[in-house]
């Protein structure tokens, strides 16, 4: 009987491909983890339980088949690893870089909960499909047989581009319309290189272009055209923009120069490394260069700025959160690559001002201590009386999350309904909106969230319009036989 590679896990250690120093990282944009060796991703699979229930599955929002992609690489047949990943997920290798597993798959797995370590799984998930565009597995998008139908999707973004590329597939001719000049939304302009190389967004976006879906770049909707408008042009239309809409800081100097956005921020020092003249960076406005930085925040955005202000060269860089590290809701993983950067976090701590009416000069804060569990189950932060302090700074980026934009309004269709949270209305079995053939899917409908259940979403809402568009084709045909 053969050895069974697998269950490895009490003899072989938990190793990540290995980070480059923090020094060498921090002076670049490049993604900061070195890629596997063939043999060290095989060794890491072979740590797999093979559980009966794998609960990575069930806590991935794609229900990827894990184990079995697992148990693939470690046999050496990385082609049908790749195959098994790819068929859940319209971007495996992009998961791999920005999901965080530590909450998902990895803080779910089996041998983690018994003390040795969860298998390494986005590392690999990361190395089989780079792997597979190295060996050029990866195969060119094939339109089905033409349907003679089309559709519009609002958003270039993961769930704008997963469903494209599931429609096109199935012989619909797709549409992609977005307000940026780059496909790719929020992992082309919103996450940094250092966790998603931008060459990685791109090619997955030429591949969908060179099967046929047409790109329509700096098109905003209520602008170029009404949502009305595209409705008479398309048979069936996704909305998929996700939430841009900083949420606001109430407090007196909040308006002073240097006190910036962080989407704002992130989309500057993107275009920079695509090599774009970018006016307010080279100003000085969205550069952090020599300045001493303080980010509001404890989300993943927060840690993106914080560990791009130090790529920029930053004098210092402060994290600035309301509560402790233990109930912040950014990635562990993401704070400690922040601190080995050189980022200092104050936790417990809230503006209450800003310095400087010029330019800003630093921020005025309390110290908070944490009360009784609010509605979402975490203990709610409380000003600390008497424990005010000041933190110099003459850059502050505000990182507290992002609501949905008034699309109605923007996209001149008033009757679009929306919930009280500004988020799309939409009948949860077929994902449709208030409007007859149009959709929604991704952020805008549940607000901020994962890109991973963005793609989720994508796939979903791709499956309701498909059946939506096969029985609108039916129709004029049953209409006929009804007349005649």
């Amino acid at each position: 009987m053969a050895d069974n590679p697998m269950l490895k896990f009490v003899g072989r250690a938990q190793a990540y491909p290995p980070k480059r120093d923090a020094a060498e990282r921090a002076a670049d944009f490049r993604e900061i983890a070195r890629k596997y060796e063939v043999v060290k991703a095989e060794e890491q699979s072979a740590r797999c339980s093979q559980c009966g229930v794998p609960y990575c599955s069930v806590h991935c929002p794609l229900h990827n088949h894990i184990p079995d992609w697992l148990r693939l690489t470690a046999e050496g047949r990385l082609r049908e690893a790749f195959e098994l990943s790819n068929s859940t997920s319209t971007m495996p290798e992009i998961c791999g870089r920005i999901c965080p597993q530590d909450r998902l798959c990895e803080g779910n797995c089996v041998i983690e909960f018994s003390g040795h370590g969860a298998v390494t799984i986005g590392s690999v998930e990361k190395f089989i499909t780079d792997t597979a565009w190295e060996e050029g597995w990866v195969e060119p998008l094939v339109p089905g047989k033409d349907r003679g139908q089309s559709v519009g999707i609002i958003g270039a973004g993961p769930a704008g581009l997963t469903t494209a590329e599931l429609l096109r597939r199935q012989g619909y001719d797709v549409h992609v319309y977005d307000r940026h000049d780059r496909a790719g939304g929020l992992l082309t302009y919103g996450i940094p290189g250092f966790k998603l190389e931008k060459p990685v967004v791109m090619r997955r976006v030429e591949r969908l272009a060179a099967g046929g879906i047409v790109f329509h770049q700096g098109f905003e909707v209520g602008r170029d055209a009404t949502l009305g408008e595209l409705r008479e042009r398309h048979d069936a239309l996704l909305v998929a923009t996700g939430v841009y809409k900083a949420r606001a800081i109430k407090a007196p100097g909040v308006g002073a120069p240097g006190v910036i956005e962080s989407l704002d921020y992130l989309i500057a020092s993107n275009r920079k490394s695509f090599g774009d003249a970018v006016p307010e960076f080279e100003s000085g406005a969205l550069d952090a260069a020599g300045k001493t930085v303080v980010v509001i925040g404890g989300g993943d955005t927060a840690m993106d700025c914080v560990r791009t202000a130090v790529r920029q060269g930053a004098k210092s860089v402060k994290c600035l959160y309301r509560r402790d590290r233990a109930n912040m809701p950014g990635s562990q993983n993401e704070v400690r690559n922040a601190e080995e950067e050189g980022v200092e976090f104050v936790w417990l701590s809230a503006p209450e001002a800003f310095d400087g009416t010029d330019a800003v000069s630093g921020v005025r804060a309390t110290k908070m201590r944490l009360g009784a569990p609010d509605a979402s189950g975490r203990r709610a932060p409380e000003p600390d009386p008497g424990s005010e302090f000041r933190l110099e700074a003459d850059m502050v980026v505000k990182a507290l999350g992002f609501d949905a934009e008034d699309l109605p309004r923007l996209f001149g269709a008033e009757e679009l309904s929306v919930t009280r949270w500004g988020t799309l209305r939409v009948d949860h079995k077929t994902m449709q909106t208030s409007l007859d053939g149009v959709f929604a899917a991704g952020d805008i409908v549940r607000g901020a969230s994962l890109v991973v259940w963005a793609i989720r979403d994508g796939r979903d809402v791709a499956d309701h319009m498909h059946a939506y568009l096969k029985a609108k084709a039916k129709l004029p045909a049953e209409r006929a036989k009804e007349i005649a």
